[in-house]
């Protein structure tokens, strides 16, 4: 037997989470001969071998058994025996297929999950049929183990399964996964009686199990021998001390059926008399973890929800997990996670015990709890002397973080519980004034601590759910923002038809909250997306409908901004004439607004159409402009690219002495500064 914590759900992590261990590692009992099976039937010939053909997919090993069962255990204990053979080097990745309300997790999700323990990035917006297919080709070449942890049917494993017969996958189920050739499922029961007894022994000492080992093989008996019901009965026997083996079997025995399936008594017997022992606050506690978004909550979390006292619910949480109610992951910054085998039935509880009205102020009370946080989070990072860190001042010393790494750390640790309540405040719709604000919030601290870069595939979830309210309620002015931020992340991964349609959708929902700054902000975006598409007299024109926007609002850096949008179109589709004027007055609107080093850089690309218009001469001349606005704006590195690009326009009129002192020039003031930067707004080929 191996040094393994036991499994007291079944299933335990949450796709798109750091499922939280617990704290004390506890022993793996028994099992030896389903461990046996599951080694041998790796070595065994598959379907592909027998027909002679080299196997094209991962062989897929099927745990099943019913939740609490210890499926999860066994798939954990194969995995870490597999691992200790070196015969998997790239170790092992994992994944929940199904969420603890007992629907399948999107393949979307579970793809990302697996992308990001892989460290490859997954476009924003990408669907699940391209995240799986990235996620097949990122384990080619590769001896990976992928524990697929409570899987719903074989459609939702079928598209993760790698095209690789070097990677292994190990996955648990209630049943067959019919549909997945060559996969023969190892079911299993509950265990066997010495192993259940041991599993006793170590919860309440050899000592008390010794004095009565036939009540206690008796007690393993009414717990049908399932871990999560033995861990359960444990960690209530240690608790009360003086209460004998034989008390506890009496009660179990005594206490109704419920209506139970006969499979699920023993769980769900030793559930109730665990919880019918807990003092009235602790019980409301765990009937409202019932809401903790994903199962996973902290101590603010349980704090917000029964309204009581961070200090209070923290050690109710830690009462929690030494009963087997909850686990954790023991870390500085503790998050508990609810079994997956006892979600069921602390919503039953929540139900039958909890008014609607009180369930739903416990769950506002969670989302404004959380929304205090995430504003403590980013506003950690706010220089002192902010309105922002002011307003940080006042709040309670329990939600203020002492410095940002904290802050980070804290938002690294709960991003998946994060991600799933934004998701449930949006899917309830009773809330959405909290969800908005919540959302709001977390689009907010994710930019700040991870970068709009790196959080672009939360940033897109989160902007889809703004969008879900918008159109919800008739909001056209979120609904516009959200078209117009969803649209971005669209066009900047390539799918600009895509984005396209979403600008045009933005500006129809600006126009009808009559904002200008989004109606302005999409045509410019349609223009843009139009020019990537290669349609500049469509470019061209929209361009020209969102600068006429501006030229009646007096707006002089978007205007300076649009007319060098319609230069670079222009030059694109060959339009010299009218580019150079719009590259003209894109340098004026910055002369204007004295942003020299700007001025610069219109008159620099004014310069290039000429030259493309055959007028060298005068080109040389904007180019000397351009390079003198730019020492007087004191940008070395800009005026040094221009200065080599004078050279260059200097080679081709044919004056290389003159050229090689411009380059000369460049060098020394790249010299100075270290580095440079090309200017370019159109191909050199136009």
């Amino acid at each position: 037997m191996t040094d393994q914590a036991v499994d007291t759900s079944g299933p335990a992590t949450a796709a798109g989470t750091e499922g939280p261990s617990v704290a004390a590692p506890r022993q793996f009992f028994g099992r030896e001969r389903e461990l046996k099976a599951l080694k041998a039937d790796i070595e065994r010939a598959g379907l592909d071998t027998l027909a002679g053909r080299k196997a094209a997919r991962a062989r897929v090993l099927l745990i099943a058994g019913r939740p609490g069962s210890g499926r999860t255990a066994l798939a954990e204990e194969l995995t870490r025996v597999l691992l200790d053979t070196g015969d998997y080097p790239d170790g092992l990745l994992r994944a929940r297929l199904t969420d603890l309300g007992g629907a399948p997790v999107p393949t979307e999700r579970i793809a990302r999950d697996l992308l990001d323990q892989l460290e490859v990035a997954g476009p924003p917006g990408a669907d699940g049929d391209e995240l799986s297919q990235l996620v097949r080709e990122a384990l080619v070449g590769r001896h990976v183990l992928l524990l697929l942890d409570d899987a719903a049917d074989a459609e939702q494993v079928d598209p993760l399964l790698p095209d690789n017969p070097d990677c292994l996958v190990v996955a648990t189920a209630q049943g067959p996964l019919t549909g997945i050739p060559g996969v023969r499922p190892c079911t299993i029961g509950g265990l066997d009686a010495a192993s259940a007894v041991q599993l006793l022994a170590g919860a309440i000492g050899q000592v008390r199990i010794t004095v009565d080992p036939r009540t206690a093989e008796s007690l393993a008996e009414e717990c049908g021998g399932q871990p999560a019901a033995l861990v359960m009965i444990g960690g209530w026997l240690a608790a009360h001390p003086m209460a004998s083996v034989a008390d506890v079997t009496k009660q179990l025995r005594e206490l109704p059926d419920d209506e139970q399936p006969t499979g699920a008594r023993p769980l769900a017997r030793a559930f109730r008399l665990v919880y019918e022992s807990l003092p009235q606050t602790a019980g409301l506690i765990l009937r409202l973890l019932a809401l903790a978004p994903a199962g996973l909550a902290d101590a603010h979390t349980a704090s917000a929800l029964a309204g009581c006292s961070v200090s209070a619910a923290q050690s109710t949480l830690d009462d929690f997990v030494r009963l087997g109610l909850l686990r954790t992951n023991g870390a500085e910054l503790p998050q508990y996670e609810v079994p997956g085998c006892l979600a069921p039935l602390l919503r039953a509880l929540l139900a039958d015990r909890d008014r609607p009205a009180e369930i739903q102020l416990a769950r506002a009370r969670m989302l404004e709890r959380t929304v205090r946080q995430l504003q403590s989070c980013r506003a950690i990072t706010e220089p002192d002397s902010s309105t922002a860190r002011r307003k940080l001042a006042g709040l309670p010393s329990s939600l203020r973080f002492p410095h940002p790494e904290a802050a980070a750390a804290w938002l690294r640790i709960r991003r998946p519980a994060l991600l799933a309540s934004a998701r449930i405040a949006v899917e309830d719709g009773e809330l959405d004034t909290l969800a908005r604000r919540l959302v709001a919030a977390l689009v907010r601290a994710l930019a700040v601590h991870q970068g709009t870069e790196a959080a672009a595939s939360d940033l897109y979830g989160l902007h889809g759910l703004v969008l879900a309210v918008a159109e919800r309620r008739e909001l056209p002015r979120e609904r516009a923002a959200a078209l117009l931020n969803l649209a971005d992340l669209d066009a900047r991964t390539g799918r600009t038809r895509e984005a396209l349609a979403r600008y045009r959708a933005a500006l129809d929902a600006g126009r009808t909250a009559k904002d200008p700054y989004a109606t302005g902000r999409a045509m410019e975006s349609v223009g843009g997306a139009y020019a990537e598409l290669g349609d500049f007299h469509r470019a061209s024109d929209w361009y020209g409908r969102a600068l006429a926007q501006r030229l009646t609002h007096g707006e002089l850096a978007d205007e300076a901004r649009l007319y060098g949008r319609l230069g670079s179109v222009h030059t694109y589709a060959g339009r010299y004439g009218e580019a150079l004027r719009n590259w003209r007055a894109a340098a004026a609107g910055y002369r204007r607004l004295g942003d020299l080093a700007a001025q610069a850089r219109a008159l620099s690309e004014a310069a290039r159409v000429q030259e493309y218009a055959g007028r060298p001469q005068e080109s040389l001349r904007t180019c000397q402009e351009a390079v003198e606005w730019a020492r007087q704006a004191k940008d070395v590195r800009l005026q040094a690219a221009l200065e080599l690009r004078l050279a260059d326009t200097l080679d081709r009129l044919g004056d290389p002495a003159a050229a090689r002192l411009h380059r000369g020039t460049a060098q020394r003031l790249l010299d100075k500064e270290g580095s440079t930067y090309e200017i370019r707004s159109v191909p050199t080929e136009n």
